[in-house]
């Protein structure tokens, strides 16, 4: 039997709306983005949901309406993937590292705390601009902590919710904490664009910069522009960039949003069945949840794998490579970023620096997890596993 990493499940209805978007001759942003940005926007509830093409643009451009320039600090976790930290650099801004939680591999404000002392700066230096807290494998930051924390030192908060949708922090939707939340529409996310992504926000000013900087920093949407009776003028008041999303995308989008806490609903039967059937494999630790399993995404189901407690000392990539010859689709989440050579050479990185980060990383193998996957491919993972391990 082959069991993918992950695929994305779509029905009828995203097929027949793109149809219909071909037949209109109007691909690019127009109508249908307009109705996602809308169903988002109210399904989140925030004022704002503005739609782009990946959640790296959304990041980017939050930063950018958030007032990030070059010289200023950006709180980072090292255990996430690379565009956390790149849109920084986009910006001339530096990010400062920070070690996971060793449970949920999230960021928190003692390990914020301690990084900031570690790196000799202080908590009222006027680079500290902004954090950005990221809901790993879709479990909730303790937000709490975060936004009372950012509220002291005067920071703002960027949500990098890529893995977090649709997550809960004490049944409250992610993107309704931070001054901007993006999301990622990615082909392998809990709900899917193909590529795509979201930038949600309460905040009008920060709205109103990131609609004008999406597309080429033009003021005036191109849908206004070229509709029917509708004048041609246009004025460039910023040197934006091309970040708009297509009504290609944004149609798959419209009906994956409505199915997306069936896909939750159907991520976390999964994770249930993991739970049970894996609970009890020495040197296999599973997810240890600050949260309500209700509350979590189920984005990913990461697993750490302990070779000296397994009965057969089987390390992670040993399991990745059985599970592979076994036609079983793994991935790792993630090699942190301060072991990448850019960030370790540019600032000087050491892994001692990020202890919780680099046991994670050594151990962490992350299993199938798609809201598609049947009862049979399920079976086939938890019992390979245990043959491997066992």
């Amino acid at each position: 039997m082959k069991v993918p990493f992950a695929v994305p499940e779509f029905g009828v209805e995203e097929i027949n709306e793109v149809v219909e978007v071909l037949k209109s001759g109007w691909l690019t942003t127009a109508s249908r983005c307009a109705v996602f940005e809308k169903d988002f926007a109210s399904y989140i509830g925030v004022k704002h949901a503005l739609a782009v093409n990946s959640a790296t643009a959304a990041l980017h451009l939050a930063l950018e309406a958030l007032g990030i320039r070059e010289g200023d600090i950006a709180i980072v976790p090292t255990m996430t993937f690379t565009a956390t930290a790149e849109i920084v650099r986009y910006l001339g801004a530096h990010p400062l590292f920070v070690d996971c939680d060793s449970h949920t591999f999230c960021i928190t404000v003692e390990n914020i705390e301690r990084a900031i002392n570690k790196n000799g700066l202080t908590f009222g230096d006027p680079r500290l601009k902004v954090l950005i807290p990221v809901h790993f494998g879709g479990h909730p930051c303790d937000m709490d902590s975060i936004m009372d924390f950012s509220s002291r030192h005067g920071l703002c908060v960027l949500e990098d919710a890529a893995h977090a949708l649709p997550t809960r922090y004490k049944e409250q939707l992610i993107g309704t904490f931070g001054n901007v939340t993006c999301f990622s529409f990615y082909a392998n996310k809990t709900m899917t664009t193909g590529e795509g992504g979201m930038l949600c926000t309460d905040d009008d000013d920060i709205a109103r910069r990131v609609k004008i900087m999406r597309l080429h920093g033009i003021n005036r949407d191109v849908w206004d522009r070229f509709s029917t009776g509708a004048s041609w003028e246009y004025d460039v008041i910023a040197p934006g960039y091309k970040y708009n999303m297509p009504d290609t995308a944004a149609a798959i989008g419209i009906h994956q949003l409505k199915k997306v806490e069936e896909f939750r609903n159907k991520r976390q039967r999964i994770a249930e069945v993991y739970y049970k059937g894996l609970g009890d494999i020495p040197g296999l630790i599973i997810p240890q949840l600050q949260c309500r399993m209700e509350d979590h995404s189920w984005y990913l189901f990461v697993v750490l794998v302990d070779p000296e407690s397994t009965k057969k000392g089987i390390d992670r990539n040993r399991l990745i490579e059985e599970l592979t010859r076994l036609d079983i689709g793994t991935s790792v989440h993630y090699k942190p970023l301060h072991r990448m050579t850019y960030y370790r050479e540019q600032y000087d990185l050491d892994p001692r620096m990020f202890p919780n980060a680099e046991r994670v990383f050594e151990r962490c193998v992350s299993l199938p997890m798609f809201s598609a996957m049947t009862d049979e491919q399920l079976e086939y993972v938890i019992d390979s596993i245990k043959k491997i391990l066992m």
